[in-house]
């Protein structure tokens, strides 16, 4: 894996490099449903979101010790990182665990996917370099599109609920598009070195909060094999994803980056159905070939050939 240092995004379509990474990252992301399924049912949401950012800092920091680059790299940036926290982490967390109190997965899914639409739009605003154009626009609401038929009847199920709700679920988007123009400030900041000071920062914020609301009698008592899926939350889905996260924002930019939040729901149908023995229902074919066409659309290099 390339430890892409700095922030040099691109308009253009994303190399194969790119791709590889984005999918991986999707991939990964999508598993770590499977980690959090297990561990919420002895760990609160909020603690969860604390062990998860904690142990993944403690790890970065391990690997950056022992291989560099070195951390104080990160010192220059300090404020930014917290901000990055803030809107990479506390904000939409607090916000998605907020509106899901009232929402079901399905109509949170669709509106989480949302995250490129908002991200394109503040690019387009904030930056020279990843402008408006057509095919990301359309593009990216075919990936939507996708999304919600991917949800199929349980869609319609969970289109009920309060507005704040649905607002709360938006607001994690927007967070999430915010989150990733601060990342592209960090110019000549190798990803290893963003993704511990992201992570490293997350973890001052949420010890207090969580400590406050817990106490630390409600940090212990968790069995081991939950255990087991903290550890792959943490390490898998958190410290090495967030290497290739800001790897794919350096090497192809923030729009483009926000691209697995389409490529995720389709990581979780899948691994549900090769390891979990879940069916594959048609419409979630159909849904899946939309963001396939969503994302052939976005890169514009074969629709460019036509």
């Amino acid at each position: 894996m390339t430890m892409t240092a700095g922030v040099a995004p691109t308009g253009g379509p994303m190399t194969l490099r790119d791709w590889a990474q984005l999918l991986l990252l999707g991939a990964i992301w999508g598993g770590s449903f499977f980690f959090a399924r297990i561990a919420v049912s002895e760990i609160h949401p909020l603690a969860l979101v604390l062990f998860r950012v904690a142990i993944a800092a403690v790890a970065l920091q391990l690997y950056l010790a022992i291989r560099g680059p070195s951390f104080r790299l990160a010192f220059p940036h300090a404020g930014l990182f917290f901000l990055l926290a803030l809107a990479n982490n506390l904000i939409p967390f607090s916000l998605i665990f907020a509106g899901q109190t009232e929402l079901g997965a399905g109509i949170a899914s669709v509106l989480n996917s949302t995250t490129p639409f908002w991200t394109l739009l503040l690019a387009n605003a904030l930056t020279a370099d990843e402008k408006l154009t057509w095919n990301k626009l359309a593009g990216i609401a075919l990936g939507v599109a996708g999304t919600a038929v991917m949800i199929g009847p349980g869609l319609a199920a969970g289109l009920g609920g309060p507005v704040w709700a649905k607002f709360a679920l938006i607001g994690a988007s927007v967070s999430y598009a915010v989150a990733l123009m601060i990342a592209r400030r960090f110019k000549g900041v190798p990803s290893p070195v963003i993704a511990t000071g992201q992570l490293t920062a997350s973890t001052i914020i949420m010890t207090p909060v969580v400590l406050i609301a817990y106490g630390p009698a409600g940090l212990s008592s968790v069995s081991p094999p939950v255990w087991a899926a903290v550890l792959g939350l943490a390490l898998l889905s958190t410290a090495f994803a967030y290497i290739l996260y800001f790897n794919v924002v350096a090497s192809a930019g923030a729009t483009n980056a926000s691209l697995v939040t389409l490529i995720v729901p389709v990581s979780a149908v899948l691994l549900g159905f090769l390891f979990l023995g879940e069916r594959l229902q048609l419409f979630e074919v159909g849904g899946m070939a939309l963001i396939g066409i969503g994302l052939i659309t976005i890169d514009g290099r074969l629709f460019g050939r036509w």
